[in-house]
């Protein structure tokens, strides 16, 4: 029986994934997660977690972890391992599970300059670390990048509950072309290029973004100029309890964004969500989002609004397109994103962790602790006259 525990903020842990890693007859899996959230599972240690705006600077409210009660074989944190929290956890395996082995999650994929704190940080967290699951491709090779020599994976902490974002059973009627959007009103986010490719279409089309931020006053100011503010709502932050009504009942879900020099699109997961709902995607191809749309939705370059006015219009006029990419959606997230298909992943690669030999900086100290214990061994020998 392989023993994990599994550590993560309240925000981030899925307890889909959690349910079906715990179904498999070669697991055991505890969690560690937040107090101010319930949970329904045995072998839960909930612990306080300091709340902060930067979440590289949460905290734990726990030495432990419960890493003397759990004995577990392999620790994975769903932080990213330049956070306190990542360093944390490796002090504690140190003091109380020195054998497990540890795994980190990161979205990062792009390489950010470091202050010499962070970079200190890091060297501690890498260098005791056995594994980093990442988010994207992209983001391997920024490991990779920074020396990091453990076992990398691309596999997401969080998969799509494909029986909650589901296609309507009565698809909806409206007289006109509706597209949405949902995340945070952000210039990185590219919802100005989104309203200029709105206007450069002939009604009857509607847009909808559905998210808050910095620049919501902006962009509504920008609907204005366009002459879309009869036909763009803003509807504020929703609760993510809606989202899968929310989402099918769009024709197409756009995400726009725009890379910057420090940061880059790391997943798209309203695409996912929207694609399990059987709703086209469409995407800019900033960071991973070509690599989540695949064959089942359209992508145009990022800051291109006529690009992305022609991937709309080409859906307006084709309902059988948006047909026929609604039902590839569903099948990809069914497919690459559904609960059961990360933790079907993730107990794979714990397995396969599991059967490595450790490997990097504490397997070298380890081995030469045990050649400077056969080496007194030896001396000891020889003095008594020899080896047998």
């Amino acid at each position: 029986m392989l023993v994990v525990l599994h550590v993560a903020h309240s925000r981030q842990v899925s307890e889909g994934k959690i349910e079906r890693l715990r179904e498999n007859a070669g697991l055991q899996v505890h969690l560690v997660r937040s107090t101010r959230t319930p949970t329904r599972f045995d072998g839960t240690l909930r612990v306080p977690v300091g709340k902060s705006s930067d979440p590289h600077r949460c905290v734990y409210g726990t030495f432990a972890f419960g890493l003397h009660r759990f004995r577990p074989d392999i620790v994975h944190v769903e932080e990213e391992p330049d956070s306190l929290a990542a360093l944390q956890v490796a002090l504690a395996r140190r003091a109380w599970a020195k054998r497990a082995r540890l795994v980190y999650h990161s979205w990062q994929n792009v390489r950010r300059e470091l202050r010499p704190g962070v970079r200190a940080l890091l060297a501690v967290t890498l260098r005791s670390a056995d594994a980093i699951l990442c988010a994207s491709r992209k983001s391997e090779q920024v490991w990779r990048s920074m020396g990091f020599t453990g076992l990398t994976r691309t596999i997401l902490p969080q998969g799509v509950d494909v029986s909650r974002f589901a296609p309507r059973p009565d698809p909806p009627v409206h007289d006109h072309f509706s597209v949405g959007y949902v995340g945070r009103l952000v210039a990185e986010k590219g919802c100005d290029t989104l309203l200029d490719a709105v206007a450069a279409l002939a009604p009857p089309v509607e847009l909808t973004l559905v998210g808050d931020g910095p620049e919501r006053r902006p962009l509504e100011g920008r609907a204005a100029a366009l002459g879309l503010a009869a036909r763009v709502r803003f509807t504020g932050r929703l609760p993510h309890e809606a989202m899968p009504s929310v989402l099918a009942g769009f024709d197409v879900v756009v995400l726009p964004s725009r890379t910057t020099p420090v940061w880059e699109e790391q997943f798209g997961r309203v695409l996912a969500e929207a694609m399990a709902c059987a709703v086209s995607a469409v995407g800019s191809d900033s960071g991973a989002i070509p690599e989540v749309i695949g064959d089942a939705g359209l992508t145009f370059p990022e800051g291109d609004a006529a690009a992305l006015a022609q991937c709309l219009r080409a859906l307006r006029e084709s309902p059988s397109l948006r047909r026929q990419l609604g039902q590839r959606g569903r099948e990809r997230a069914i497919a690459e994103f559904s609960e059961a298909t990360l933790a079907r992943q993730t107990a794979a690669f714990y397995k396969e962790l599991a059967g490595t030999q450790e490997s990097g900086p504490r397997a070298r100290r380890a081995t030469k602790s045990e050649g400077r214990t056969a080496e007194r061994g030896t001396r000891g020998a020889t003095r008594s006259g020899g080896v047998s």
